[in-house]
């Protein structure tokens, strides 16, 4: 069912209700009121005929008959008048008696001086008349025929208002609803029209403050970061396509060249040297794309633990000077002891955050003059600040400004091989533990990264 389709449905149920409700007080209403003003006009019809007839004014045959000839054509009301004492003094038909009073009824009259009732479909009184300073008892009743047919008539009305009612209600809420709903049907046109060739367009946005206006920002917010996410994954795949031929271009070269003609051992050597370093090249730039998918993963997937950072650096330390045995890395603890192991202590994986530090720690060697990295740990308030420092060429503004965009080769490309991975890949994975990073370098004076990570 559509939306347009259901808030219709829904608004006709809601509105008929209400309107029913109305309809149902309405005729309870007049039902209410019928009643009261027929027991009101029984009581004068009571009375008049009891005065009739305690003032001799009217003969009681004669008012019998006028009773029995009138009941033939009209609801006629039945009056009877009686003594204090439970003695008739006059009937309009004693053999067709609708009340059939009784002694209880009497004194119940007496007590209370007018009483109201129903006998099935009549309604009956009953009242105390005084009269030359006695009193009587008069009953009334009728069966109130004229009222009870404007009732009828009220039902027939109000049905016939309820079913065209609810039916004008049904069309103009459809229309309405259709006429709402228009926008939301032209925003579905138009995000049909966004496909990956043009994944630049955008929703129009009328008013910017009404549900539509937000919904339409919404979108357009999500597509703008799918755009940025389109858009990089294109220069991701570009620039790994590039980096990968690169390597392999040359490995296939070498091969092809070192199969065109017989050639010495020490050439064949050399050919080899060359090839297994495309092959390292290629394996070091496969491990970076591994270990950037990893730090993509949401902090929820990775395993955590606590981590000390001291303990992990010196990890660090070894696993990189075994591979690059010319690196320094001196590390360096503050001048305060730490009293508590959880000031320098993190929640995190320690597999992450050794790719990250000795990202950072290698980019410091392999930019610094005498391939030194200083690090040194100390703690403030709720982070654990680690500060990795090398005396190398420094780095230029724009290098600054892009250090952390992925496969970006600085200035000095050709003096230090890479991918440009590094630097993207440590930044990720210290946000992914919560953490911050940043740089401070001046060309000619070195290069300083300052990570922040909360300690448990």
């Amino acid at each position: 069912m559509k939306i347009r389709t259901a808030l219709t449905l829904k608004n006709t149920g809601v509105t008929a209700t209400v309107f029913l409700l109305c309809m149902i007080l309405i005729y309870l209403v007049s039902e209410q009121t019928r009643d009261k003003t027929f027991f009101r006009d029984l009581k004068s019809e009571g009375i008049t005929k009891a005065h009739l007839f305690l003032a001799d004014q009217v003969d009681a045959r004669i008012m019998q008959s006028i009773y029995l000839n009138n009941r033939k054509f009209i609801n006629e009301v039945e009056v009877a008048v009686y003594t204090t004492d439970f003695q008739m003094l006059y009937h309009d038909a004693i053999q067709n008696d609708i009340i059939k009073e009784t002694q209880e009824m009497i004194n119940d009259i007496l007590r209370k001086k007018e009483i109201e009732f129903h006998i099935g479909k009549y309604q009956g009184v009953g009242m105390v008349y005084p009269y030359r300073g006695k009193e009587y008892i008069v009953t009334a009743a009728a069966y109130d025929g004229y009222g009870y047919d404007n009732l009828i008539g009220l039902q027939k009305t109000l049905f016939i208002l309820f079913i065209v009612g609810l039916s004008l209600l049904f069309i103009t809420g459809y229309f309405l609803a259709r006429v709402s709903l228009q926008p939301i049907r032209n925003i579905v046109n138009e995000a049909e029209t966004i496909t990956a060739s043009q994944i630049d367009r955008r929703l129009p946005v009328k008013n910017e403050k009404d549900e539509l206006g937000e919904l339409s920002t919404a979108f357009n917010a999500l597509l703008n970061r799918l755009e940025v996410s389109f858009n990089s994954q294109r220069m991701f795949v570009s620039n790994v396509s590039h980096e990968l031929r690169t390597p392999l271009s040359a490995l296939i070269a070498e091969l092809g060249l070192s199969l065109q003609k017989e050639r010495t051992t020490e050439q064949y050597r050399y050919a080899m040297q060359n090839m297994l370093q495309d092959a390292r090249r290629m394996t070091r730039l496969i491990d970076g794309l591994l270990n950037l998918a990893k730090a993509d993963y949401r902090k929820e997937e990775i395993s955590m633990r606590d981590v000390r950072l001291d303990e992990l650096l010196l990890d660090v330390r070894e696993l990189i000077l075994r591979a690059h045995p010319e690196y320094h890395i001196d590390l360096l603890f503050g001048q305060e002891e730490a009293d508590d192991d959880r000031l320098i202590t993190t929640m995190g994986n320690p597999y992450l955050l050794n790719i990250a530090f000795s990202n950072l720690i290698e980019n410091n060697c392999k930019y610094s003059g005498n391939n030194t990295s200083s690090v040194q740990i100390s703690f403030w308030d709720r982070w654990t600040i680690i500060h990795l420092s090398d005396n190398g060429i420094g780095m230029s503004e724009i290098d600054k400004q892009n250090l952390f965009t992925l496969f970006y080769r600085g200035e000095d490309e050709k003096i230090v091989e890479g991918h440009g991975i590094g630097m993207a890949l440590s930044q990720k994975i210290i946000r992914l533990h919560g953490g911050e990073i940043a740089v401070h370098s001046e060309r000619g004076e070195g290069t300083t990264f300052v990570v922040k990570l909360p300690h448990v």
